[in-house]
Parts: C-alpha cells; structure tokens; sequence
C-alpha cells in the first residue's frame, strides 16, 4: 500500500475527529472544515505548521520518536491508533523489515503443528479458532466449526470472516448487530495493513471488498484501527438461536501475526445452554457426515467391482 497516502489520509481523518472543546481550544467561527486546524494540532504538538503539514502530506521519513508521541498527544489516539501510527512511521523509514511477520502467502500453505490442533481440540465448552490478520481461520475446533457453519458453507467465503462479514447475505442473520461486526472487522483488516503493509494477498482482499461492498469501501475509507482482544457480542446461529458469547483474543508467540480466538458463555446463562446444544448438533452433523463418506466409499467400491 502507498504508505504516504495511508499516513496522509490518517492523520486528516484524526485530525477531523477532534473538535476545538476536546482538545481545550475556542471555537470561534468561520471554520470551514470538521475538526481541528493544522495550525491547532501544530500548535498543540509544540511544532510549526510547516512541519506538521510535512508530516500530515505522507511524509514520516525521520520523525523521531518524540515527535511521534507528541503527535499523538495532540491527536488524542488511542492505545491502537498510537501502535498504528507507529508502524506507518517503521514502514516509511524501512525499518519494519525485521519485525515484519513472517511472510504467508496464502492460508492453504499454513498447517497447525500437532500439538496446537490438539490445544483446540482439547477446548470443548466454547468455540476457538485461529485466524492471521486477514481473518482467514486456519485451525478450529469442533465447536468453532459449528459455529460458523454459516462461514464454512459457502465456498466463495474461503473460509474468511471479512469476506463473509461484506459478502455473504447470512451474515446479516448471523450478526445481529451486523454494522458494529462491520465496523470491527474492517479496523482489524485496517490494523493488519499498518502493521504488515506489503503482504499482496492483504491488498487483493481489501481491493475485492471495496469493489463489490458500498459497506465495506465507506468503513474503509474512514481509517478506524483497533485492538481487538476481549470483548461480548452477540450471534445468532441458525441451529441453536440467539448467543452472547465473550471472547478472548490471545496473540500467539510461536507463529507471530496469528490470534488464538476463545468464546465463553456466562456459566449458567441461556447461552450456556446454547453452546451445549451446540456441541451436540456439531457431533450430529460429524457423525452424518463419516456415515455418507462411508455410504460413497461402499458405493464407489461396489461400483468398481461391477465394473471389473
């Protein structure tokens, strides 16, 4: 991605976020555009206005760490926005090449080692799964499995939760508060793209959704970053109803840019229940599913015989 272009649009758009009151200033009148002026957001990073403006046009290459954090002071970011900022900075200077996560061209060309699919395996009260920071899933347990059953089933989903999330109509069903899920998902995707700026199979899911989704294009373009590592939200899953789950986002140290992803339900609560009947619809639907493979392979067998 072009950085200059990432960090220009970025710091507009935080500078458009902040009003004059939030940031301790007069009002006044006659301003012509949202937020605060360059001359504001220069003046509250103790810097001149030709330097900010350098800044805001793209340009990070030598911003030193003082500067950085005195920008986002003046910017009021947060904890995520700061790291985001940060990287745009490493990616302009070059010297994000050693931290870079290990380059993954696609998720068919990652196994989980043994011993992790055994970790999830090993969880059965709640769904986990782990995805990389296009929100592909690349391993899960059986109750992860189950649970997106809607993202699994259809094959143009390649098993990605931002291209089900834009996509796929089943996720409105899914998704009860579909535009906060929305909002996440793309702060995710926008995250990673600081973080791992040249990863090519990043730019061609962002350039898909933004072709085929009004709603995905329009969030992107609002350059909203997060950290997303613990929370409660709310699904609706089209075998067991309505689920309000709270998940843990642990970041892996053995495969860097990979979360291990865990849903709990409160012990005790509807939702509880849910993921029981859970558990038993997923160990049905495994069970059907070895009984037709066992139906073909008898099939396939008998018809090889009648052959020969």
């Amino acid at each position: 991605m072009d950085n200059q272009a990432e960090v220009r649009e970025f710091l507009t758009s935080r500078r458009a976020k902040i009003t004059p009151e939030q940031a301790g200033l007069p009002s006044g009148s006659r301003r012509r555009v949202p937020g605060l002026r360059r001359s504001e957001v220069a003046a509250l990073g103790d810097m001149s206005v030709e330097y900010y403006s350098k800044l805001e046009r793209g340009n990070l290459v030598g911003a030193s760490p003082a500067v950085l954090e005195a920008l986002a002071r003046a910017l009021q970011l947060d904890d995520a926005e700061r790291a985001h900022l940060l990287n745009l900075a490493h990616a302009a200077d070059g010297s994000d090449v050693l931290t870079r996560p290990r380059r993954r061209r696609t998720k068919e060309l990652w196994q989980p080692h043994r011993s992790l699919q055994w970790t999830l395996d090993a969880i059965t009260a709640g769904p986990a799964f782990v995805r990389n920071g296009r929100m592909d899933i690349l391993a899960a347990n059986q109750l992860a499995r189950a649970f997106y059953s809607d993202v699994y089933a259809a094959p143009h989903n390649q098993a990605n939760l931002a291209r089900f999330n834009f996509l796929d109509p089943a996720s409105r069903r899914f998704y009860p508060d579909w535009d906060q899920a929305a909002d996440i998902a793309v702060a995710i995707l926008r995250t990673e793209a600081g973080r791992n700026p040249h990863d090519k199979d990043l730019h061609d899911l962002v350039g898909e959704l933004s072709t085929r989704s009004d709603d995905f294009r329009t969030r992107w373009g609002a350059h909203n970053v997060r950290h997303h590592g613990t929370g409660t939200k709310r699904f609706h899953h089209h075998a067991v109803g309505d689920l309000t789950l709270a998940f843990e986002g642990l970041e892996m140290a053995a495969e860097p840019g990979l979360t291990l992803t865990i849903y709990a339900a409160e012990p005790g609560s509807p939702s509880e229940e849910g993921l029981r009947l859970l558990a038993t619809w997923a160990a049905t639907q495994d069970a059907n599913s070895a009984e037709t493979q066992r139906a073909d392979h008898c099939w396939e067998t008998r018809l090889g015989s009648y052959r020969a």
